[in-house]
């Protein structure tokens, strides 16, 4: 069973994440804010991965903290879930639309964390999430799950559209690098290793 639970507690936010990266799309977010319960809960179902995730965090501050660490401790709990790599794909691509928004997020296993991100989002908020904070949780989550992580948003108008053709990208493109291929014997790469 390739899934992970894990929390992390700090002075500033206690996170807990149960995951699975075989599943059927089960979500169950709370975080405190709503705006990521919202993304985190099409991530989960688009990829068809099974989710519980709760946060507790300062968020009478702002939502900062709260975002960062959720994006930290479930990109630790993809990189324990997917374990030693044997059998897996690494790459993954996907293109998303979301009415007038396109986004692509393309992946790759590599242990070698990096994230690009290519494109606009218009405005500053959404209701009262900082939209700034899409790429700091995507930072976190390529970081802690030491995956290559590229994001283009091709093209949008309305920033909520764009951010979530972004997750449910997202969700595709590491489902599609994280699925077990037969043909691959052991790890796919020259080198022998992927952690």
């Amino acid at each position: 069973m390739r899934k992970a639970e894990l929390e992390r507690n700090t002075n500033e936010t206690r996170v807990n994440v149960s995951f699975s990266l075989d599943g059927e799309g089960n979500a169950q977010i709370d975080t405190g804010v709503p705006f990521m319960d919202h993304m985190l809960d099409l991530f989960i179902k688009h990829g068809l991965f099974d989710g519980d995730i709760k946060a507790e965090g300062d968020t009478h501050i702002d939502d900062h903290h709260t975002t960062e660490d959720i994006g930290i401790v479930l990109g630790q709990a993809v990189r324990e879930a997917l374990g030693d790599k044997k059998g897996i794909r690494r790459y993954g691509n996907a293109f998303v639309p979301m009415d007038d928004a396109l986004a692509q997020v393309v992946i790759d296993c590599s242990n070698r964390p990096h994230l690009e991100f290519r494109g606009e989002i218009p405005n500053a908020k959404v209701g009262t999430f900082d939209t700034e904070l899409v790429y700091e949780f995507l930072w976190k989550f390529a970081l802690e799950s030491r995956m290559n992580v590229h994001v283009i948003v091709h093209y949008g108008k309305n920033t909520h559209h764009i951010i979530e053709a972004v997750f449910k990208a997202l969700a595709r493109a590491l489902d599609e690098a994280t699925a077990i291929d037969p043909r691959v014997k052991g790890v796919p790469s020259t080198k022998g290793l992927l952690t």
